[in-house]
């Protein structure tokens, strides 16, 4: 993985940056804020100490081993398929690809914050792992913040992305209550910095707007004991998304918009008060111009994903 420029400076300086910038100008604007948040007292490594787990979604591998992740895992209040192979764009972009290059990116600049970053896989597997070893991972971690990486694969009028939090799940191997509160305010957190750093919009065919979803039928976080939450990064299935998503230039600035979610959960800076989430009735209410106007009212909802496919 090449290191960038932006690796070295403090992701904590680049919260306020416009969403307008492409990546040359935020590289040389992070430089320039730098030596303010240093003035200011901010310590250099801001996560030192902490640990997070970047969970790419899904594995290459996968699609050559269509056995292995169809077997049936115990979720805690149901079964699912070990794994998936995720979606791919209409040019065959694959999911699996993506979220693999954009784990990598957002491990160097956590790393650069002094973080202790851990991957549940790294291309490393032949496939997999399943949902449940993913979360235990997660777990024998003792992770601050867990962070699954996706993208979505919707009909393909609709666009944007979405973050999806746990809902109370008390089944079998799974009690999510300990977690729901910070899970929600890391995914708040994580929501509010992704769409600033990259001017992508809540989804528009999820979520009412808020770009949120509360889902219940997730081993990831059903099996979680520690802060999770799923970002789709956006809809692979709409021309618009995937030629964001398939471009290295973009993915940079996806990486940085994680990981500012990501510092500032973990810096415990204020983040957007919500009692959101959702319904899983398509709404088309986003508007790309607005990301933060509808999280603040909507009731939060248990939902089920318009098209099931996130395991």
């Amino acid at each position: 993985m090449r290191a960038t420029g932006l690796a070295a400076i403090s992701v904590v300086s680049a919260l306020a940056l416009p969403a307008c910038l492409g990546p040359a100008d935020l590289g040389r604007a992070v430089g320039s804020a730098a030596p303010r948040e240093a003035a200011r007292g901010l310590t250099p490594s801001p996560l030192a100490g902490r640990t997070v787990v970047l969970d790419p979604g899904h594995n290459p591998g996968n699609f050559d081993h269509l056995d292995a992740i169809a077997q049936l895992v115990d979720v805690g209040n149901g079964r699912k398929a070990c794994n998936t192979t995720g979606t791919s764009t209409g040019a065959g972009y694959r999911e699996a690809d993506f979220t693999l290059d954009l784990a990598r990116r957002v491990r160097v600049l956590l790393l650069a914050e002094g973080a202790r970053v851990v991957l549940t896989q790294d291309g490393d597997r032949p496939w997999g792992p399943c949902v449940t070893e993913r979360a235990e991972i997660g777990n024998a971690a003792d992770a601050d913040a867990v962070v699954a990486l996706h993208a979505d694969g919707a009909a393909p009028d609709g666009y944007g992305f979405h973050v999806i939090l746990p809902a109370e799940v008390v089944a079998g191997a799974a009690d999510t209550r300990p977690i729901v509160g910070p899970s929600r305010s890391l995914g708040v957190t994580l929501r509010d910095a992704y769409a600033d750093v990259t001017g992508e919009p809540f989804a528009s065919y999820l979520g009412g707007g808020t770009g949120l979803m509360v889902r219940s039928d997730l081993g990831g976080l059903n099996l979680s004991k520690v802060p999770a939450v799923f970002i789709e990064c956006g809809n692979m299935h709409n021309t618009a998304d995937a030629a964001r998503l398939s471009a290295p230039t973009w993915r940079e600035l996806a990486a940085h918009g994680v990981a500012l979610g990501i510092t500032r959960f973990l810096t415990a800076a204020p983040a957007t008060t919500a009692t959101t989430a959702t319904t899983s009735t398509p709404t088309g209410t986003a508007n790309p111009g607005s990301n933060t106007a509808a999280a603040e009212t909507a009731p939060t909802t248990r939902t089920t994903p318009p098209s099931g496919r996130v395991g």
